[in-house]
């Protein structure tokens, strides 16, 4: 930590993700001292340090040793190779999605974290969406859930699947909304355009009754992540893409304003009450950071844990490993 008592950070992979970050590290401000970046490509880092005004790292070790916590937005390949390095360095980490690229090494990982009392953080980003952020999550108790996250293809992601790329986003989101064990999973997927799996369909039975079903693909001409959770009474849509949350309430009130209604027999009317709370704008990844930095000054639990990466990459590898038997 500086002498001012901030919290020094870098950013280590400076790509296309990396580059957000460390846009929104100096959007941060006051509140941390940036002291760089590293990325193996020299056309990258010069074109960044250029661009951002901000410091190269030629070697790895050297930012690692002048920094208190790094974002690790690298591949999935080197995820753990990378964050044990910066933690046995003293640094605490954020490690973009998936926490690891496989299990064993997400498990070792947190062990080591723990013994030297670092914070890892996962990026799964999504928990900052300003849409996510106007649900009432504590009075949800889903019975069915439906999601689908679809994108336009894009070379830059197939170092993984489309099970770890995209629909671990909602892996997570589901895992923070149902407080259940989950009873069984049944999943189907196909290779199209790459060699690893780029559409995905999967159904999740938790114990407590809650049935979720969800739809990933990187084979789209559009772009949709969208969020539908139905419970007694009530359906919520949540659109991450174009943040907006819309709850429909089944009521026996007639409600004091204009309502649509619907009428349940001759002698009953039952009211559709409706309801889009006001999303407040704000910068995703600007505020996971800031969630990342102010967990490890208040030596707190940040939003999202290693633990909570480990969690949806257990189920993401369960389904991985389903549609593998199932096409074999």
């Amino acid at each position: 930590m500086s002498k001012n008592n901030k919290i020094k950070v870098g950013v280590v992979g400076a790509g296309h993700l990396g580059r957000f970050h460390v846009e929104q590290y100096l959007a941060l401000g006051e509140t941390i001292d940036f002291i760089g970046f590293f990325d193996t490509s020299k056309e990258v880092a010069n074109k960044i340090s250029k661009d951002l005004m901000v410091v190269s790292y030629d070697y790895l070790n050297d930012l690692l040793d002048n920094c208190d916590a790094v974002s690790i937005c690298t591949p999935t390949s080197i995820h753990a190779e990378i964050a044990k390095e910066a933690i046995l360095r003293n640094c605490h980490v954020l490690i973009e999605k998936p926490i690891t690229k496989n299990i064993k090494e997400a498990e070792e990982l947190i062990v080591l974290a723990d013994e030297k009392k670092k914070t890892i953080q996962v990026g799964h980003i999504e928990r900052f969406n300003p849409a996510f952020c106007a649900l009432n999550k504590k009075n949800i108790t889903p019975q069915f859930i439906e999601s689908h996250r679809l994108a336009p293809f894009n070379i830059r992601g197939t170092d993984v699947d489309v099970v770890l790329d995209l629909m671990i986003h909602d892996i997570d989101i589901l895992l923070t909304l149902v407080n259940s064990d989950i009873r069984s999973i049944n999943a189907s997927g196909v290779s199209v355009l790459s060699n690893t799996i780029d559409m995905a369909n999967t159904r999740i039975e938790f114990k407590n009754g809650c049935v979720a079903n969800m739809t990933a693909s990187r084979i789209s001409q559009k772009k949709l992540r969208k969020f539908r959770i139905f419970e007694p009474f009530s359906y919520t849509n949540i659109d991450f893409l174009n943040p907006c949350v819309e709850t429909y309430v089944l009521s026996n009130k007639k409600p004091e304003h204009d309502c649509s209604y619907i009428v349940m027999n001759q002698n009953e009317e039952k009211y559709i009450l409706y309801d889009k709370p006001t999303i407040i704008s704000h910068n995703a990844l600007k505020m996971e950071l800031g969630n990342f930095v102010q967990s490890i000054l208040q030596d707190e639990e940040p939003a999202v844990t290693g633990v909570d990466g480990l969690n949806a990459l257990k189920i993401a590898m369960q389904i991985r490993s389903q549609i593998k038997n199932n096409n074999s």
